[in-house]
């Protein structure tokens, strides 16, 4: 175990982007600051500042303290003792990522305070880790690796063979059959330098819980054809290079379009559903960030930019945001500022 701090950046991150549910992923340049020492005496001290304080658990329970210690449980063993502090700009319960962005700095802070860390939990690793932790992979990729990401899990081919496995008898006497072990998969695409983002942040929080408590088992076949060509647009979209900003901007906004899962949760957010519709009147390719309640705007350049901020409401924080070039683990493309510095 390596005696000095580490310290992490996890940037916020923007899942679904309208028609990408549980697979669209985009890194934005806000970050938390976390940094993590192993201590040689048992014990655990955590000190949280900015967003959370006085609101998160200052124990085992923290998030992110679970998160290095499924670090460390997949390096091969804990430390002694670990103090934590947490620097927090990503709000949290709005929809920009605060849980995955825990969650990667743990596991990140984790690999690098381990005498081989990288060798033993690699990039993929970290990432089907990181899933495990979160339940979907949507956030956490941009998270680990900037940029535009696209995620997705399927039946682990070096894994246990799991599907149809019988297991012992439970205690009742039943045979259960163990689940297929699902590894989580991202690609990582670089959008254009032309679009940012603008995040509209209102005051209330929702639970993705909640939200994800809200959508139908099953939606018509004509709706899920729907968001597989606009999830392909928006991509194209994002990343093409040689189109104008205005061509851009009408390829975004029908690439954001969603039959989904917006109009099911739109009751649990009426005010992040008007603004979204009044953005979409006026050309801007708005959607709901994540489970929401935030707005996020992708605009082409500092006038669609100054334009999109106007229609803030009064009590809504606003920021502009660009593409985070890298995430926690590293990544291509430029970042502004370090993404990990560790302290000797």
């Amino acid at each position: 175990m390596r005696p000095g701090p580490v310290t992490v950046r996890p940037p916020a991150t923007s899942a679904n982007l309208g028609p990408g549910f549980d697979a669209f992923g985009l890194a934005l340049e806000l970050r938390d600051e976390v940094v993590v020492e192993a201590l040689p005496e048992p014990g655990l001290t955590v000190e949280v500042f900015g967003e959370g304080a006085g609101d998160v658990p200052l124990d085992e329970r923290h998030l992110l303290v679970r998160a290095l210690r499924a670090g460390f449980d997949a390096l091969g063993g804990q430390p002694a003792g670990l103090r934590v502090t947490c620097r927090n700009r990503i709000p949290h319960g709005r929809g920009l990522g605060s849980s995955s962005a825990a969650i990667c700095a743990g596991l990140t802070a984790a690999r690098d305070l381990a005498d081989g860390g990288a060798l033993v939990l690699d990039d993929d690793a970290l990432l089907d880790l990181a899933n495990r932790i979160e339940g979907h992979p949507d956030n956490v990729a941009p998270a680990l690796r900037g940029g535009l990401t696209i995620a997705w899990t399927q039946q682990d081919p070096d894994g246990p063979r799991r599907a149809g496995a019988p297991q012992k008898p439970d205690p009742a006497g039943h045979t259960v059959r163990q689940p297929e072990h699902m590894r989580a998969f991202a690609l990582r695409l670089d959008p254009v330098p032309q679009v940012a983002a603008v995040a509209f942040v209102p005051p209330n929080r929702l639970a993705t819980e909640v939200a994800r408590g809200l959508l139908p088992d099953m939606v018509p076949h004509r709706d899920a054809a729907f968001n597989a060509g606009r999830a392909a647009l928006l991509t194209a979209a994002l990343t093409a290079p040689g189109l104008s900003a205005h061509h851009r901007a009408e390829l975004l906004h029908a690439g954001t379009r969603d039959r989904l899962h917006q109009g099911y949760r739109a009751a649990a957010m009426p005010d992040s559903a008007a603004l979204i519709r009044r953005l979409r009147a006026e050309g801007f390719a708005a959607f709901v960030s994540g489970a929401g309640p935030t707005v996020l705007a992708l605009t082409v350049g500092p006038e669609w930019e100054q334009k999109a901020v106007g229609y803030a409401p009064p009590d809504w924080d606003v920021m502009v945001l660009t593409v985070a070039g890298a995430g926690t683990a590293g990544g291509a493309g430029p970042v502004s500022g370090a993404v990990r510095a560790d302290t000797p």
